[in-house]
């Protein structure tokens, strides 16, 4: 049965220092470079904060964690645990499956294996991993993004982790690669369809191609620099979603100006709406 869910990139300007991680080409290595926001609300207190306004649900951004260390990560699972609400997601932005430094790629993957190992300490059901960022018109890069794919799949299974990846940069831009990497995955990859990842006159397709393979959907609206949502262009893209059978998380994005609840308010209110009408 479907339910709500929330990305921690809603509350990015309130859950305090973005940690972005870069790779150093000159020096071989990974750095994070903090980009500081305002804390209004901290990792631990979230999810009860997430239950007490109706999400079944979360998902955290890699770089809204403060640390690795397996203290708080258990802190963590049992911030999730006593709030009574899943910890679906944990969402890594970083790393390149198709680069073609291979230092870089090797470092790359070995950071993906640290934070599969963080996402089953702090009770993450599945991590998100960037499928790539090589031109989508690059076979070789598909191939690789596949065989790298399955071989993190193998490694989180083992951590009882499940990896997902997403139409989300360049490699993915497309349903047609999606589709065609998710022939070349299955079934140990899942996906997590964005309807704001997909644009142009093939847009609404591309979703339909997608989501028979998706967890969970990004329902991420088209806002006015107001922060209103285009409601008629959203409910396109969850009239395909529950019309495609989809029943997993609908995890409600907000990226727009003002204040980031009452902006998850106004799309939250339109997501139940249309699954009320649908029942």
């Amino acid at each position: 049965m479907s339910y709500l869910s929330l990305s921690t990139w809603s509350l990015h300007r309130l859950l305090g220092p973005l940690r972005w991680t870069v790779w150093d080409a000159d020096g071989e290595r990974h750095i994070v470079n903090e980009q500081d926001q305002p804390q209004a609300l901290t990792l631990l207190q979230l999810p009860a904060e997430a239950a007490r306004r109706g999400y079944s649900a979360v998902e955290i951004c890699h770089f809204h964690f403060p640390g690795t260390d397996p203290a708080y990560l258990n802190e963590l699972r049992e911030a999730f645990r006593s709030s009574g609400i899943r910890f679906d997601t944990l969402l890594l932005d970083y790393g390149d499956l198709t680069a073609k430094d291979s230092k870089r790629l090797s470092e790359d993957l070995a950071l993906m294996r640290r934070w599969i190992d963080a996402a089953a300490l702090c009770g993450a059901r599945q991590i998100r991993i960037v499928a790539g960022e090589a031109d989508g018109s690059d076979d070789a890069a598909l191939a690789q993004s596949a065989k790298n794919l399955r071989e993190l799949a193998v490694y989180a299974k083992g951590k009882h982790v499940t990896i997902v990846t997403e139409n989300f940069k360049a490699l993915t831009a497309t349903g047609d690669r999606c589709r065609e990497l998710s022939a070349l995955t299955q079934p140990e990859v899942r996906w997590i369809t964005d309807f704001g990842n997909f644009s142009g006159a093939r847009k609404y397709d591309e979703l339909d191609m997608l989501l028979p393979h998706s967890v969970s959907v990004h329902a991420k609206a088209q806002y006015d620099d107001r922060g209103l949502p285009d409601r008629a262009e959203f409910e396109l893209c969850l009239d395909r979603a529950i019309g495609s059978g989809f029943d997993g998380a609908y995890v409600l994005i907000y990226d727009g100006p003002g204040d980031m609840w009452e902006g998850l308010a106004r799309i939250k209110t339109i997501v139940e709406s249309r699954l009320n009408e649908a029942q």
